[in-house]
């Protein structure tokens, strides 16, 4: 009698328990995204944490992850390790919002995914067969950094730590294919290599400026990737320390760049250990030289090699009180709109250099700044125009003072 009370209370108490650990665990997710602006955003990244899907299941693996939208379409998603242990913590994926407008999405566990070639719109990687570039893109806009061999080779050796553009009219990635056929500085009908930035920061680089003078590190030693698309490719570059004013700094830069979107994400570390850093001012600078458009474009043939320093600018814009510099200027073909965003509270001036129109901002007590730097080419037709492009940055500078507001819910 005494076991078979045990064995009474024992099923009870798993009876009450088995309701409690079933609920722990569910099948899908609900996701509320909110646009609380008054203008549509397109191509807008939505978040989510490894904490925030743990209803589905303690440990599960991220990559099987699925998302579906209010309509039953399934949407196209990727896991990310944005920690650097090998392991994904976050799940992305993208959407567009009217203006004001609340959407619902629903996560679930499926089988784990195996994107194709087709679904990639962004991606990047290190190039060792070009002098150890790092070059990555997205559907919109193509870049690359330079690495350590380009400082020794014999045919023109670089030190620099610009950021590069490639002029892309296509809407596909081609940083592959420019690579292994060479084509990288002749339009074959996809674009080309316009650009030359030299030892400038070309579009989005970054200094240290002090003494009315910007100091910035060579080029990087060391890469680590992230994230390799489909949806963004994020990654990290470091630099051998670099001096400033006589005093050691290292830096540590982290770069994304997501879908549809013509802006990288920046995010750059400093550290010394000479000295304490205290009260430091980033520059970030776009490139600009004193040619004319008529200068900028000498010389060029059909067929021949189109890479040339740009041109003066012609339109500047700032608006601080959204922490936001705009510019135009000419290529060899066509014209470059850019574009450099950082949080109005850092936000000091606009000055310049010998080569770089830089916009000067406060690097937060952490020795961390993050900041949006990049261009659109004329010939992509993206953009109408100046005007329009102007419209974009105005537009993504109120997107990141307002970020798509995302609740997670097991209902």
């Amino acid at each position: 009698m005494k076991f078979l009370k045990k064995l009474f209370i024992s099923t009870a108490i798993l009876m009450f328990a088995l309701p409690i650990l079933c609920s722990a665990q569910t099948d899908s997710l609900t996701v509320t995204a909110v646009n609380k602006l008054s203008f549509g955003r397109l191509n807008q990244t939505i978040e989510l944490s490894a904490r925030q899907l743990e209803p589905l299941g303690k440990n599960i693996d991220l990559d099987k992850i699925h998302v579906k939208d209010a309509a039953g379409k399934e949407l196209l998603c990727q896991a990310i390790d944005t920690s650097g242990n090998y392991q994904p913590d976050e799940v992305i994926f993208q959407a567009d919002f009217a203006p004001n407008q609340m959407r619902h999405f629903y996560i679930y566990l499926g089988k784990r995914h195996l994107y194709t070639k087709d679904q990639f719109k962004a991606y990047g990687r290190f190039v060792r067969e070009r002098f150890d570039d790092f070059a990555w893109e997205n559907n919109r806009i193509a870049d690359r950094t330079y690495g350590q061999a380009l400082k020794n080779w014999k045919g023109g050796p670089l030190t620099s730590s610009a950021i590069d553009v490639w002029c892309k009219k296509v809407n596909k990635l081609v940083v592959n294919n420019w690579y292994m056929t060479g084509h990288v500085e002749t339009d074959t009908g996809q674009g080309a290599d316009l650009y030359r930035a030299g030892d400038s920061r070309g579009v989005g680089g970054d200094g240290l400026w002090a003494n009315g003078k910007l100091w910035t590190a060579e080029n990087y030693t060391k890469s680590r990737v992230f994230g390799k698309g489909p949806i963004r490719v994020m990654f990290r570059l470091n630099y051998n320390p670099f001096s400033m004013r006589g005093d050691s700094v290292d830096e540590v830069k982290r770069v994304a760049l997501d879908a549809g979107q013509n802006l990288n994400h920046f995010t750059i570390t400093y550290s010394s250990k000479s000295r304490s850093l205290n009260n430091l001012v980033a520059g970030i600078g776009i490139e600009k030289t004193n040619l004319t458009a008529k200068e900028v474009r000498k010389g060029i043939q059909p067929g021949q090699p189109m890479e040339r320093s740009p041109g003066a600018l012609t339109q500047k814009d700032v608006n601080a009180k959204q922490g936001w510099m705009t510019t135009q200027q000419p290529l060899s073909e066509g014209m470059l709109n850019c574009a450099i965003i950082v949080n109005p509270k850092d936000f000091v001036k606009t000055t310049t250099d010998k080569e770089n129109q830089l916009l000067l901002a406060k690097v937060p007590a952490n020795h961390k700044i993050s900041y949006w730097a990049g261009f659109y080419w004329s010939k992509s037709g993206q953009f109408k125009n100046y005007k329009a492009w102007k419209t974009y940055i105005r537009h993504f500078a109120k997107g990141l003072q307002s970020p798509i507001q995302v609740t997670v819910s097991d209902q």
